[in-house]
């Protein structure tokens, strides 16, 4: 188990870093994690690149972020907390009276010592977020009358990048298990540097195991990294991606759940129960039209990698989420090892299931290869066997394994597994 390892990296080396899209911070959390695996491969996007209907945004640059009194005294400071400044704010400087600072301070009235963490990736603006306890401190202490200093110390680069991170794992086939996680929340334990971590401590385990299938883990700013890695690479996706998982909010100790595909019936889902009923674990599973994450990339209509999704607590779901107290006393070490526990069965279930493909676009000719009497009266063929080799092929569309090609073709799994072998040395099927 290498979870102690990763946590500790998390907590004291990545837990500080003031990630977003783009920037500094989200690149050295990368280099972070290629120091560790040394043939992580850092990839970047340039900003304003199309990709399908979005567009890669200028990448953003925070050095310094601050709020001064009339006294000259530091009341908020970016450097105590990097989520005290609205992610992809404008750079600001300027003295403003107290109203005009209230309209861009930013608080959850219900949880007076939490700092919320928001971000205006494609609207120019700019905020500070506060406890709702220093807001109203802020309202005793000052008059309307009062100046404030504020300073916003960022720039955006055009010419800029996205940068991602990509670990591939060749196992014995080109099959593919996709693993996904996300980078660019700051100082956000559970979301989500909880993913990072059980990736890391994935790549560990399968990097040292003789798999089945290949393994590929991605490491990507939230929606628009899923969607720019989908438009450059979705030929490659759609021909290998068998199944796999998008690891978020995956460190917490309190539940475990999930969210199946779309259709809650591929590989991916069936792999997921399988590995709960495994360990007689009670979870969620929540519906996909609660999606938030990038579910909704990898699902989208013609990607349709059906990809399921693995938390211990979904995201939206728990009070700390997108606030200063998500921190490292909600994610523990018991809970990551929980998700990590989970996420590596579901897929070692995905890694050793036999999923046939059929090679050719239609059916095969059977005729030319022997395997179809080529004589036959009017609606009757007397080689039973090929209908039982047409319906096999029929299900071998990369959606079912072995077992549940025998289900839909209702032939005993021991009937199933000698086709599997004869259609493998007939090259039919890979």
């Amino acid at each position: 188990m290498h979870i102690e390892n990763f946590f500790k990296i998390g907590r004291e080396q990545l837990y500080p870093l003031c990630r977003s899209l783009s920037g500094r911070g989200t690149l050295k959390t990368l280099k972070i994690i290629k120091k560790n695996f040394k043939n992580l491969k850092i990839k970047s996007f340039k900003s304003q690149q199309k990709v399908f209907d979005w567009k890669i945004p200028s990448q953003w640059e925070i050095k310094n972020a601050y709020i001064l009194d009339k006294y000259n005294k530091k009341i908020v400071n970016f450097k105590d907390n990097n989520i005290h400044v609205v992610g992809y704010s404008r750079p600001i400087d300027k003295k403003i009276n107290l109203q005009q600072l209230l309209k861009n301070l930013h608080t959850i009235p219900s949880m007076p010592d939490a700092i919320p963490y928001l971000t205006s990736y494609y609207n120019k603006t700019w905020g500070f977020c506060v406890a709702e306890r220093f807001k109203k401190k802020l309202l005793k202490s000052y008059n309307e009358k009062d100046k404030f200093k504020v300073v916003i110390d960022s720039k955006f680069k055009f010419k800029g990048k996205l940068n991602y991170g990509e670990y591939y794992i060749k196992g014995k086939s080109k099959k593919e298990i996709l693993i996904s996680t996300y980078i660019c929340h700051p100082s956000l334990a559970n979301d989500n540097l909880s993913g990072i971590i059980v990736s890391m401590a994935l790549i560990k385990f399968f990097s040292n195991r003789n798999n089945n299938k290949s393994i590929r883990f991605l490491f990507l700013p939230e929606t628009i990294g899923s969607i720019a890695y989908i438009s450059k690479n979705l030929d490659e996706l759609k021909k290998n991606v068998i199944g796999g998982y998008i690891l978020s909010c995956i460190g917490d100790d309190r539940n475990h759940s999930c969210m199946f595909s779309k259709y809650g019936d591929t590989i991916s889902d069936e792999s997921l129960k399988e590995t709960y009923s495994k360990f007689k674990i009670k979870y969620k599973n929540y519906s996909f039209l609660h999606r938030g994450s990038d579910e909704r990339q990898f699902c989208s209509p013609g990607i349709d990698l059906s990809l399921a999704s693995i938390f211990r607590t979904k995201y939206g779901e728990f009070p700390e989420y997108h606030n200063s107290l998500d921190d490292f006393n909600l994610v523990t070490k018991k809970g990551l090892k929980g998700g990590f526990k989970i996420a590596k069965q579901a897929i070692l279930n995905v890694d050793n299931k036999i999923i046939p493909i059929a090679k050719y676009i239609c059916e095969p000719q059977l005729g030319k290869r022997g395997l179809y009497k080529l004589l036959s009266k009017k609606n009757i063929i007397d080689n039973q066997d090929c209908w039982k080799i047409l319906d096999f092929l029929q299900y071998s569309d990369g959606k079912n394994d072995i077992n549940k090609i025998a289900e839909f073709i209702d032939l005993k799994i021991n009937v199933v597994k000698k086709l599997y072998k004869f259609l493998i040395s007939e090259k039919l099927i890979y």
